[in-house]
């Protein structure tokens, strides 16, 4: 796995190490302005989301969104979108990055009903793909171009 650090290094890949959950999540810190939370690194998630509750943490301005959000267990959920914020995962940089926001109460009394910490969020497929994502499962690593 060291050659597989060194070639994607070569190729300007950041990594970024994150932990596995008691209920096998993958968490890592990010920034969103500025300000540092935690959030679930979710391949199945469209787009990476904040919870209403984290509106002013991160100083989101939210607008109207027509999108009905669905996850594991929840359908036609409301949401809002913010616009043109900083969004900062280890050294990787997006300085325009747009966030749904919804609730995300029902993912956070799941992990708190394991022992596990809540979250502020979620980074889903829209910065995987940006980022050109190669996750480390056994290295618990993700780099991002």
């Amino acid at each position: 796995m060291k050659h597989l650090q060194d070639l994607l290094k070569k190729e300007k890949y950041i990594k970024i190490n994150f932990k596995v959950t008691k209920t096998q999540h993958l968490l890592l810190k990010a920034s969103i302005n500025g300000v540092k939370g935690n959030f679930i690194l979710d391949t199945g998630a469209s787009n990476s989301c904040v919870g209403f509750e984290s509106i002013e943490l991160f100083q989101l301005t939210a607008g109207k969104s027509k999108t009905k959000a669905a996850g594991a267990g929840a359908t036609g959920m409301f949401t809002q979108i913010a616009k043109s914020n900083q969004l900062q995962i280890g050294r990787w940089k997006n300085k325009n990055f747009h966030l749904v926001i919804f609730d995300l109460s029902h993912v956070n009394e799941a992990l708190t009903q394991h022992k596990a910490k809540p979250v502020q969020g979620i980074i889903g497929a829209d910065v995987l793909l940006e980022g050109k994502a190669i996750i480390d499962y056994y290295n618990h690593c993700l780099y991002l171009q």
